[in-house]
């Protein structure tokens, strides 16, 4: 009994041993044969996708494409897919374009019509790639630039007489005091001018005596009469001094010189009791209603400024603030020095006048001309001085570096012209900001991992087969071998060739600094009577144009009598 017991235990322990290696067995198989699902295709037309389970035309369902398919099936792996009716649209995911609504079809490592470069996803990570999408939109030209405020010409007006006399009194004391027009200004004493108003009166008086006389006497009375009206008024003695003068029928002292404008009195040269003769000016009044405000632009934004234009103006005083201003003429000429054309703006004054000539104010010129156009981050450019590249991410890891061709910039935006369409995906990573061609070179052979790539072209179009490759990874070993063996001497050879370029350098530029005594015949080698010489530095002279070695400045072209005389008075010996 007790051994029917025991063998009873161990068939038991032997089952369920047999049952659980069964059971995990099963398991195991359930959880290796669960794959994940990329899409759904058709199986009578491989192009036709879908991200969800569908039914084809005919009626067929599409089946499963799985991760772990290349593997066991051996078909190739998915690279991207792309719009088949835009193909410059790619996504990392099968969808629908969004132009055609169709499908978008899968293309796959190693096809012909596989664009870019692959970059393993922890390069893109560790370089921090960040992508943005190309939109279209309208985009205006927005420049900024400082203006000088100045005052409005037309509106600046000089006081002076036009009599030889003494200030007797003075209404207007001060600089910045505000006038008004028929204001009184100061009282002027002129022996010449009590003279003419006592032969004013004198004429009226002999009109009064001869008003029974002839017609021909009578005339000739009131013609003297006017004559000596005439000088008082060309005198700028105003019509009340002249009615008050003829009805006291008694000269004045003096006269009064009345504001002819309204305005700041912005200059005074006059002080009570002066003398003053004839033509000086005594005041400058200027009326700030309206001020000018005086930019520079650049030549080559000249074409977005156009005359009516509005304007806005900020005063670094009143942060927040702005002004509205209109341009009003674009100077005929270009500044030599600065290479910028004048731009006059005309802007309205405030009644506090805010707007004060010889204030810096921040202008704003928005372009009238806006456009419609396919624009990217600035950011997003390489440039190389010769080409500008974008950096098109494809999808999968794909990335597609293209030549562009581009348009207005502003605010940020730049406008593109060709090279890029509207959804396309672009890299706007600071990675990519590179400003010369060797860093350029350098950046897009890191990315592609291959030194002799055509920027203009895809990988693809290299056709290279795979035992070329590996034949030229094994040269290119050899090769790391021997360079490494013979760097340091190409180092020292370079250091040398620059060492000897610069001394060459030096001893052409240092020639032109002329010591001891300076023979100018001797420096004007083609004898044409005149020499290059620096106005800082005055014994740098040359026969031809050229730049100071010890200023940097840019020599100026004299005669050899000019020359002759700047190095005189600054101590020189000549010969």
């Amino acid at each position: 009994m007790k051994k029917n017991i025991i063998t009873a235990i161990i068939f038991l322990i032997i089952g369920l041993g047999i049952g659980w290696f069964i059971f995990n067995s099963k398991t195991t198989i359930d959880t290796k044969s669960e794959r994940k699902i990329l899409y759904y295709r058709n199986p009578m037309d491989p192009t036709q996708t879908s991200p969800t389970p569908k039914k084809a035309p005919d009626g067929m369902d599409y089946v499963p494409v799985y991760s772990d398919k290349e593997t066991k099936s051996g078909e190739k792996k998915i690279a991207y897919y792309k719009d088949p009716m835009h193909p410059w649209y790619t996504s990392n995911k099968p969808g629908i374009a969004p132009d055609c609504g169709m499908e978008l079809v899968p293309v796959y490592e190693g096809e012909s019509d596989v664009r870019g470069i692959k970059i393993d996803p922890v390069v893109v990570q560790n370089i921090g790639v960040r992508v943005e999408t190309a939109k279209k939109q309208k985009l205006q030209k927005i420049i900024r630039t400082t203006a000088k405020i100045d005052y409005d010409e037309r509106k600046v007006t000089t006081v002076t007489t036009k009599i030889m006399g003494w200030v007797e009194k003075l209404y207007v004391d001060y600089t910045g005091q505000y006038v008004k027009k028929g204001q009184p200004l100061f009282e002027i004493y002129s022996p010449e001018l009590v003279s003419t108003q006592e032969e004013y009166l004198q004429a009226i008086r002999y009109l009064k005596k001869v008003s029974q006389g002839s017609k021909e006497v009578l005339d000739g009375a009131q013609e003297l009469v006017n004559s000596a009206k005439r000088r008082l008024f060309y005198w700028d003695i105003s019509g009340k001094d002249i009615n008050e003068i003829e009805k006291n029928n008694s000269p004045k002292k003096t006269l009064t010189i009345y504001s002819p404008v309204n305005g700041i009195v912005v200059e005074k040269m006059v002080y009570q009791g002066q003398q003053v003769m004839a033509g000086m000016d005594l005041y400058k009044i200027a009326d700030l209603s309206v001020v000018w405000a005086m930019a520079d632009i650049y030549q080559m934004d000249l074409p977005w400024i156009k005359l009516g234009q509005n304007v806005d103006l900020e005063l670094s005083y009143l942060p927040g603030k702005e002004f509205q201003g209109k341009v009003t003429y674009i100077y005929p000429f270009l500044n030599e020095e600065t290479k910028t054309v004048k731009i006059r703006t005309e802007v309205r004054n405030t009644s506090n006048y805010e707007f004060k000539p010889g204030m810096f104010a921040t202008v704003k010129f928005v372009s009238p001309v806006s456009i419609n156009a396919i624009v990217v981050p600035s950011q997003a450019i390489i440039r190389s001085g010769e080409r500008n590249i974008a950096v098109i991410s494809l999808g999968g890891g794909y990335f597609e570096p293209r030549e562009v061709k581009l348009g207005v910039e502003s605010e940020g935006l730049v406008q593109v012209l060709e090279g890029i369409h509207e959804g396309e995906n672009i890299v706007v990573s600071s990675q990519f900001l590179i400003d010369s061609e060797s860093n350029l070179k350098a950046a897009i052979q890191q990315m592609s991992g291959h030194a002799g790539m055509d920027m203009k072209k895809p990988m693809n179009e290299s056709k290279k087969s795979k035992a070329e490759e590996m034949d030229h990874s094994k040269m290119n070993h050899e090769e790391m071998d021997h360079s490494k063996m013979n760097h340091e001497e190409m180092d020292h050879s370079k250091m040398n060739h620059e060492q000897t370029k610069s001394k060459k350098e030096k001893s052409e530029t240092s020639s032109i600094i002329r010591k001891g005594v300076i023979d100018l015949k001797s420096i004007d080698k083609n004898k044409d009577g005149k020499v290059f010489q620096d106005q800082m530095d005055w014994n740098v002279i040359s026969d031809k144009p050229g730049k100071c070695p010890i200023c940097g400045m840019t020599l100026k072209e004299s005669t050899l009598e000019e020359a002759k005389a700047n190095l005189i008075k600054h101590g020189f010996k000549i010969k």
